[in-house]
């Protein structure tokens, strides 16, 4: 019998880390995805401000007057 800590359940979410893939596959967006979290967590002055200049240009462009 399988001891429970080791046996993984059915209805876990697995994140695009946590997905088995083969070697020779090619997932550009999870690669980019998991790129920008790990800048994130190493730059996250950087990131706020990047998000914060395309906030406000999106809102100055977009103004409903």
């Amino acid at each position: 019998m399988i001891p429970h800590s080791t046996q993984e359940t059915t209805n876990s979410p697995r994140t695009p880390e946590q997905r088995p893939r083969p070697a020779d596959a090619m997932h550009p967006a999870d690669d980019f995805l998991s790129y920008m979290r790990e800048y994130a967590r190493h730059k996250p002055d950087v990131v706020a401000l990047w998000c914060f200049g395309i906030g406000f240009v999106l809102g100055w462009k977009l103004k409903p007057w």
